[in-house]
């Protein structure tokens, strides 16, 4: 590890292929974080409220996710809960002040995988992602008829060539990657305040298949939507 200017950096390529959402209120402490650690990734996003944070969260996709537990409009577990209805796997890092700790006793139900008592050493937060990163390592998922997408770029690719996508379109896909989703789970993720017809998901579903091809992404009756990756049989 290399310090540099209050700057710490691991020379690490797993770790710039990460990208980093910090949820922090305090001003201060966000911009200490990101001038201390945030060139070790490939981006470290700023949101100042849990809000914000869902709204970024939904943009970037990150790979992990550092939140204050205590934020307004929504504190970090309330954050914490929505994600992980988008993404059960998603590591959470909990900032707390020490007065908090009984609250954290509730993180553990919200899935955090860790957490730092403020004040904190940006190293030691840094040394823990690291950890993380590990589980990091394989960031290109292999799809169906030479289709696959990058994790990190959050680019779908056929054949090596890049496919153009929204970025309504790029989370949907990161949702099939985890697992099978259905009409109403699609709703309530792109269109929460909308009165949404199925015919409109429909829609939304034979435009990435036209970009792509038919046999991605599968739809079971009654079932949902799910992505063919390329041990799955083919489907025409």
């Amino acid at each position: 590890m290399e310090t540099k200017r209050g700057r710490f950096t691991f020379k690490n390529k797993l770790l710039k292929e990460l990208k980093i959402l910090l949820v922090e209120d305090e001003h201060k402490l966000s911009s200490l974080l990101k001038n201390a650690i945030g060139d070790n990734f490939y981006s470290f996003t700023i949101a100042d409220n849990g809000e914000e944070g869902i709204e970024k969260f939904k943009k970037i996709t990150p790979d992990i996710v550092i939140t204050d537990i205590m934020m307004p409009k929504l504190t970090g577990l309330e954050m914490a809960k929505e994600m992980k209805k988008i993404n059960s796997d998603l590591p959470i890092i909990i900032l707390s002040a020490f007065s908090e700790t009984d609250k954290l006793l509730n993180a553990i139900n919200v899935g955090v995988v860790k957490y730092f008592i403020k004040p904190f050493d940006p190293q030691e937060l840094l040394e823990y992602i690291e950890e993380v990163a590990q589980k990091f390592e394989n960031r290109n998922i292999e799809l169906i008829n030479g289709f696959s997408f990058n994790q990190t770029k959050n680019n779908l690719y056929k054949n090596g060539r890049y496919i153009a996508m929204t970025n309504k379109e790029k989370i949907f896909i990161q949702l099939l990657l985890q697992a099978q989703q259905t009409s109403e789970t699609i709703k309530m993720t792109f269109w929460p305040q909308e009165e949404v017809s199925d015919d409109r998901v429909r829609s939304f579903i034979k435009r990435l298949r036209e970009k792509t091809s038919k046999g991605l992404i599968k739809n079971t009756k009654g079932m949902g939507y799910e992505i063919q990756f390329k041990s799955s049989k083919a489907v025409c």
